[in-house]
């Protein structure tokens, strides 16, 4: 969740904790991501991995699965658990839970812009998708990229466990 934000399109989730699921996939060292309008001041785009709400009697997988192709059209299959990341501002609370995921079809991912059916037609929060590099992301200022993906070196940074205690 970005630092700043406009209320109207966040409304639906104030007072609530809200549990999201989001997918990190890799291909030729780019990571792809959405951009969210609607969120910061000013029309900024704010990017983060595809994802979103987790739906009673779903479990944590098919709710990524439903959320990766709702919003980029790709059928994937999901891999290990990378990241927890919890957000709370105002009246905003979220556990956000960050997986690999895996393309299902052979070859490059062709990603193709999709919905958040959570908003009507006329309130969409996706407004692009595209692959970027950890270099690319360090471009952009802070609060346009997910906290997760905030200082990010290499995808490495993403994908590899990182040992904190010896």
């Amino acid at each position: 969740m970005p630092a700043e934000f406009t209320a109207d399109f966040l409304t639906p989730y104030a007072g609530k904790v809200r549990v999201r699921v989001g997918g990190l996939l890799l291909h030729e060292g780019c990571l792809l991501l959405a951009a969210h309008r609607g969120l910061l001041p000013g029309g900024q785009p704010f990017w983060s991995p595809p994802g979103g709400g987790w739906e009673f009697g779903e479990s944590l997988k098919a709710a990524l699965v439903r959320e990766f192709a709702e919003e980029t059209g790709l059928a994937v299959r999901v891999g290990r658990f990378l990241h927890l990341h919890e957000f709370r501002r105002d009246d905003l609370q979220a556990l956000e839970l960050f997986f690999e995921v895996l393309p299902v079809a052979s070859g490059p991912p062709l990603p193709r812009l999709g919905h958040d059916p959570e908003h009507g037609p006329d309130a969409q929060l996706l407004s692009e998708l595209a692959w970027l590099t950890p270099r690319q992301l360090l471009q952009f200022p802070p609060n346009q990229v997910h906290t997760i993906l905030q200082m990010v070196l290499s995808v490495d940074d993403v994908f590899v466990p990182r040992q904190c205690f010896k």
